[in-house]
């Protein structure tokens, strides 16, 4: 009796990102249990292979991958489901490809992990006041700290914006810490954050009450310029505010006239709006304010948990299993 053959497979994304995102461990394995029979393509390479991508039942995408539009559908007849190895497939899905009924998963929940932890040593380092003990020192050239006016990780109160994927890998980090935490999400029942250990409460009264507050929130339409004025004003004196989501989420000049003029609060931003900052953006100069790279996410060694991720995605794929990662159309919209 001869056995099932393969299905054929191919990746295709951003040629700098494949290595990292799909190291040698996941290849080797991926290539036991799927026929690849091309080079890894990109968005620029694959109508080379029209021909051959025609037989291809599976794409191992990621970030930089071609949009899955009408035009690279019809290049794949075959295609069964796409391996996205990186997190939101926003910017590559189409009404064609859900017209299609092919499948997708993405490892948006492995690239949840390392903002969770970048967020959580933000949180513990902002209730110390650790950005502002590091530019006091530097500037004084002296050990400066004033514990008077430090929440600390004992009794504080933690807001949260948004309980997606990222939003709940904190929330139950924070569940190690003697904090309170508030969430404000309105797609949360309160089973579920009763679960998580988490209080829901509105918008402003997050930002009133909270010590620290970080965003998780995804960006839609009804999302974007969510956080204004009113929000950054009612902060507490001495309160942080984080944002590792989007930096559209923000209204960004809102923000910083809050920060300019209220010394007292403080912002950690690892996303901006635009992005990178412009050269003149008040954000490098504001002394309350640190700018990241944009290095919450998956980055180094890191981007391979996500090509793992996809690995197993695909020996549950193969045996019948549901997938962790699958996402609907109907899903989108509620995803961080």
């Amino acid at each position: 009796m001869s056995s099932k053959p393969r299905l054929s497979a191919a990746y295709i994304l951003e040629a700098t990102t494949f290595p990292l995102i799909y190291g040698k461990p996941e290849r080797l394995e991926l290539g036991k249990l799927l026929s690849f029979d091309l080079p890894a393509l990109t968005k620029e390479t694959w109508r080379k292979y029209r021909n051959e991508l025609a037989e291809v039942d599976v794409i191992y995408g990621g970030w930089g991958s071609p949009v899955l539009d009408h035009a690279f559908l019809d290049a794949l007849p075959a295609l069964k489901i796409v391996f996205h190895g990186a997190g939101t497939v926003k910017p590559y899905v189409t009404e064609e490809f859900w017209e299609r009924g092919i499948r997708i998963t993405s490892a948006a929940r492995a690239n949840a992990i390392p903002v969770a932890e970048f967020t959580l040593s933000q949180i513990i380092f902002s209730l110390k006041h650790g950005w502002q003990a590091v530019a006091a020192t530097r500037k004084a050239r002296r050990f400066v700290r004033n514990d008077e006016l430090v929440p600390s990780a004992y009794e504080s109160v933690v807001g949260l914006i948004s309980l997606g994927h990222t939003g709940r890998l904190v929330a139950e980090r924070l569940a190690d810490l003697d904090v309170e935490i508030l969430a404000f999400d309105p797609y949360i029942s309160e089973h579920d954050a009763a679960a998580l250990g988490v209080k829901t409460c509105s918008l402003l009264e997050l930002f009133a009450r909270s010590d620290v507050i970080s965003c998780h929130t995804p960006l839609l339409p009804e999302t974007k310029h969510l956080l204004g004025a009113e929000h950054f004003s009612a902060m507490k004196s001495g309160a942080t505010f984080i944002n590792t989501a989007r930096g559209s989420v923000v209204n960004e000049p809102a923000m910083i006239s809050v920060l300019a003029r209220r010394a007292d609060i403080f912002a950690v931003l690892d996303v901006t709006d635009p992005e990178p900052p412009e050269e003149n953006s008040p954000l490098f100069t504001l002394p309350n304010v640190v700018v990241t790279p944009h290095i919450a996410g998956s980055i180094g060694s890191e981007c391979r948990r996500m090509g793992k991720m996809m690995l197993e995605e695909t020996i549950r794929y193969l045996s019948g299993a549901p997938l962790l990662g699958e996402l609907y159309k109907k899903q989108l919209p509620l995803l961080a």
